[in-house]
């Protein structure tokens, strides 16, 4: 709201782009600790909502892309595109805070983010249909298999599992405190994996792909080159990767071969590099025509936004329930460092060409 307020008051562009760098560092300061809380709390729901939250990310890339669009075929003077931006965006997050503080008022969204706390000490039972499959023991004893410990119930008491035991013999409340560690050792491939997406991604998306010109010699084609071809195609093709884990999660049950899988996309860098990049002195351009660009975006973005929501959405289904969320909020701090690692080496493939 700051800024949309500031691009109708008259300043310096000098104090003007200040101002804004401040205001970007402190939204996506936030923005970081958001994103790791809602993982996080992901991790507590079925897989489909992680698919649907992240399908919303790419949602609202594609909204920017036709947003620039719009702006540009409309003719608007530049300080009227950038309050547009500016307002939109405020529009959106206030719809969303509204969702948000509705959430806990819904049943479902209730049974999953509510901490229950179980009737007995130490010993918590998953009451799910189809988990509990009484077995008459030999003295009247009933066993139930449930999320592979057995609990044992006497008709004399209740007895929990030794790793429930504390160490005077009495019973903990509850499962252990899950170890950042521990958790870390069960997703470890997945971790890797999202650091190699974003690396991949951010190395040539936008830094190398927004330098491709077109080679039409139509003015208003090459004008939408850019905006159409980049920005735009990226981002509906990274929406439809996301929402693809919907209905296939392909390598689920081999998840040693996903960072091979994942690294293929490597081969995309030296392709994208060897595109009509104008301001080039070392490599050479082999691939000329619009549509070899296009090609190989449309392969680039769709896999990123597959192997993004795909490890994402693994995550927390290797990992004990009370550990799904520290492993949505692991699973965000390696999407951070691959961002990073992707940013830094956009510079040293900039300078390649």
């Amino acid at each position: 709201m700051l800024t949309a307020i500031l691009v109708r008051v008259e300043m310096t562009p000098q104090s003007f782009f200040s101002v804004t760098m401040a205001s970007v560092w402190f939204i996506n300061s936030f923005c970081a600790v958001l994103q790791g809380s809602l993982f996080g709390q992901l991790g507590s729901f079925p897989q489909s909502y992680s698919t649907l939250f992240l399908s919303g990310q790419g949602m609202a890339g594609t909204f920017a892309a036709l947003a620039m669009l719009l702006s540009m075929a409309s003719g608007l003077d530049s300080q009227t595109s950038a309050l547009s931006y500016f307002v939109t965006p405020c529009v959106g997050t206030l719809i969303s805070i509204v969702c948000y503080l509705l959430l806990p008022h819904k049943d479902f969204a209730r049974h999953y983010l509510e901490k229950r706390t179980p009737e007995e000490p130490g010993c918590e039972m998953e009451t799910k249909a189809g988990l509990l499959s009484p077995v008459d023991g030999p003295q009247g004893e009933l066993l139930h298999q449930s999320n592979g410990n057995i609990v044992v119930l006497e008709q004399a008491g209740l007895k929990c599992p030794p790793e429930m035991m504390n160490g005077n013999g009495g019973a903990n409340h509850g499962p252990p405190k899950p170890s950042v560690l521990g958790v870390l050792k069960k997703i470890w491939q997945l971790a890797l994996c999202i650091v190699m997406v974003f690396s991949v991604t951010l190395s040539v998306f936008p830094a190398i792909t927004a330098s491709v010109a077109s080679t039409s010699e139509n003015k208003t084609w090459s004008e939408f080159f850019t905006p159409v071809c980049c920005f735009l195609l990226f981002n509906v093709m990274d929406w439809l990767g996301r929402s693809a884990t919907s209905y296939f999660l392909w390598p689920e049950k081999f998840l040693r071969l996903l960072p091979a899988v994942v690294g293929l996309r490597l081969l995309l860098v030296p392709l994208l590099l060897l595109c009509n990049v104008p301001q080039r002195a070392y490599l050479p351009m082999l691939f000329r025509q619009d549509a070899w660009f296009v090609l190989f975006m449309v392969v680039f973005s769709l896999s990123n936004g597959y192997f993004v929501s795909l490890t994402m959405c693994l995550a927390p289904k290797q990992v004990q329930p009370q550990e799904s969320e520290l492993a949505g909020a692991i699973m965000t701090f390696f999407l951070a460092l691959g961002l990073s690692c992707g940013a830094g080496l956009s510079f040293v493939l900039k300078a390649l060409l």
